[in-house]
């Protein structure tokens, strides 16, 4: 439905650099999501998802990429298995980092059924995935493992999965499979952006941006595709998605949005 309106004083609606968007909250696959779209009537164009990172929740992206939905881009925001609504599915016994891995394989592993939810409502789309931190995780893993996901972004993380607390069977697997140090010859030809902060205390640049860039950009030259690596290292910038990387995630997936 469409409604009319005073352009000189329009609804009060969310916007982004002036412009409105619309945000929904929907359940795709079992998962529970804030979806930021185009205004009504508008089509959608594209698809992005925004993972958050550990003890967060989708709540906290919310606006962050909101520019992307008024360039026609459905930004779609899961909460992260046991987190937000999903903190009931936690299963007992986990160590702190078991709880952060077990979130990491369970979005992995519900990856392929959001995006046929996606498919099924907006029909087949570009698509792209953003991480933050523990997002990351899930962002780079999906970059190797479902190519459906067009191009990746991967924020104040890290490749190298060095987990000795993490004994857990199953959890242990999925580090030593996906591990992106170890496996990066598996991402090529996704278009893949690697961007931390220098003073991250979290993941220190030269014990985690470094080493993973290092093998990325080798995996990238290996399969004649340098190109589609691109690496940033933000000046000031410790554990957190700041502005000049949301900036360039929104210029690193500009090509995919509408004009």
């Amino acid at each position: 439905m469409s409604r009319p309106f005073n352009p000189n004083d329009p609804h009060a609606a969310p916007t982004a650099n002036g412009l409105p968007y619309r945000i929904e909250r929907r359940v795709l696959a079992g998962i529970p999501c804030l979806l930021e779209l185009p205004p009504e009537g508008e089509a959608v164009h594209a698809a992005c998802l925004v993972y958050h990172g550990a003890w967060a929740a989708k709540e906290g992206k919310l606006g962050v990429y909101s520019s992307l939905a008024t360039r026609g881009m459905a930004v779609v925001i899961p909460d992260a298995p046991l987190h937000g609504e999903r903190l009931t599915e936690t299963p007992p016994g986990l160590n702190a980092r078991e709880y952060v891995w077990e979130s990491v394989r369970r979005s992995v592993a519900e990856a392929p059924a959001l995006l046929d939810a996606l498919a099924e409502l907006h029909g087949p789309l570009p698509t792209f995935a953003v991480g933050s931190s523990m997002g990351g995780y899930v962002a780079l893993t999906l970059a190797r493992t479902e190519r459906r996901i067009e191009k990746v972004a991967a924020l104040i993380t890290s490749g190298v999965w060095n987990e000795p607390e993490v004994g857990e069977p199953e959890i242990r697997a999925f580090l030593e499979a996906h591990r992106p140090n170890t496996h990066a010859d598996g991402f090529a030809p996704t278009p893949l952006l690697l961007a931390s902060g220098d003073h991250d205390p979290t993941f220190p640049p030269g014990a985690h941006h470094e080493p993973t860039a290092g093998a990325l950009r080798a995996a990238y030259r290996q399969a004649g595709q340098p190109d589609l690596f691109q690496e940033r290292i933000f000046a000031g910038v410790c554990h957190y998605t700041s502005q000049g990387m949301r900036d360039a995630v929104v210029a690193f997936l500009e090509p995919g949005l509408k004009r």
